[in-house]
């Protein structure tokens, strides 16, 4: 007997696709995007730059390792949902607390299975980032028109300056280092550098990295202004990642980053916060097709060939043809050769469009942390 649909995904050109819904019920609105990773749903669904989101997972074990509080990039789910080719099986992790589809449903996000993700990624390439509705009714009972027409009413991001809704309210002070074996997550009580992280929708395992490379970072809101950072005195300004457009969010960010780049304090970013920096730097930024979104993308580190496997969460790009004399393109991506850093020639600040701080990974590029500390370093010694 072929089971009911309880959960119906609706894109904007009208195509429908329907499954078994798990977690909350009800309906999200939201850009469709697709990612590649095989692993890191958790840290996915909590990763702030999910914002205005639902993720398509492409790989079918999803739900497998169940759900761990440890393992949350931010206090809750910020992707509005998730669509899988497979239901979630019970977990099957020494670490795990609870299920995902408890989890979601606790924290009121939409889950939907037994889609055929291929044919859906396809769509997404094809079409770029369809603005979708995905609805969960235990019941199967769904008014297409009206969720085609909610699809078709959704603005999309561009335009959208999301930062504000996922940054923290108030400054904080931040020493956890990363997890390692046997012990778990540390404490950094023997800071070289204290660093002024600016939140646009940090990850923790950002900020847990800068405190593994020797940082004291306090935190401060997506609107700090330049005054701000200056009263604490950093040795160091770290630009978070985050979701939206970053022309919106830029146009009270980018005055800032341009005052304390001015004022010779070494400046690192990533996602994001590269994307602020290519902007003061005086370039623009794109939307793109369909973005990238996985733990599988090669980078081009230009100055020697080599290439790194990265964790990749964007929709927009930096135009590299839009670069100024001095900002040298440090990084392009083999899959399509977009902009993936950057560097202010002859000046310690530099940026990366990937995360190098990945959980559970890629590592290539964790490197980049030392080279923000040693910079740091240099011009305090």
């Amino acid at each position: 007997m072929t089971q009911m649909p309880t959960a119906c995904l609706a894109l904007a050109d009208g195509t429908i696709f329907r499954g078994r819904g798990f977690g909350a019920t009800g309906t999200a609105v939201a850009e469709l995007c697709f990612n590649t990773a095989m692993t890191g749903y958790q840290e996915i669904m909590t990763d702030p730059s999910y914002a205005g989101q639902i993720v398509t997972f492409t790989f079918p074990h999803i739900g497998n390792t169940g759900i761990t509080p440890e393992d949350d990039e931010t206090a809750d789910p910020v992707a509005a949902g998730m669509v899988v080719k497979w239901d979630p099986t019970e977990p099957s992790n020494w670490r795990a607390t609870r299920d995902l589809e408890s989890w979601l449903a606790a924290r009121g996000r939409i889950g939907m299975g037994g889609v055929d993700t291929r044919r859906l990624t396809r769509a997404i390439r094809q079409q770029g980032a369809p603005h979708v509705a995905l609805a969960h009714d235990p019941d199967g009972n769904f008014d297409i028109e009206d969720l085609v027409a909610r699809a078709r009413a959704f603005r999309g991001l561009e335009g959208m300056d999301l930062a504000r809704d996922v940054t923290t309210r108030q400054s904080y002070r931040w020493s956890e280092t990363k997890w390692a074996w046997p012990g778990g997550y540390g404490t950094q009580d023997a800071p070289k550098h204290k660093v002024v992280a600016i939140d646009y929708g940090a990850k923790r395992n950002i900020l847990r990295s800068l405190a593994s490379s020797g940082c004291d970072v306090t935190v401060l809101p997506a609107t700090a202004t330049a005054e701000d950072v200056r009263a604490l005195n950093p040795d160091g300004l770290f630009l978070s990642n985050g979701p939206g457009d970053p022309a919106a969010t830029g146009e009270y960010a980018v005055p800032m980053i341009r005052e304390i780049v001015e004022s010779g304090l070494p400046v690192f970013g990533i996602c994001l916060g590269h994307q602020m920096l290519a902007m003061a730097l005086g370039a623009r930024t794109v939307k793109m097709n369909h973005g990238h979104h996985g733990a599988n993308h090669p980078v081009q580190r230009k100055r020697d060939g080599k290439v790194e496997i990265t964790s990749m969460n964007h929709g927009f790009t930096v135009d590299a043809q839009s670069l100024p004399d001095g900002v040298e393109e440090t990084h392009v991506s083999l899959f399509d050769g977009s902009n993936c850093g950057i560097r202010l020639s002859g000046r310690p600040v530099f940026s990366v469009q990937y995360h190098p701080e990945a959980s559970p990974g890629p590592h290539d590029s964790a490197y980049l942390f030392d080279d923000f500390a040693a910079a740091m370093a240099a011009r305090t010694s």
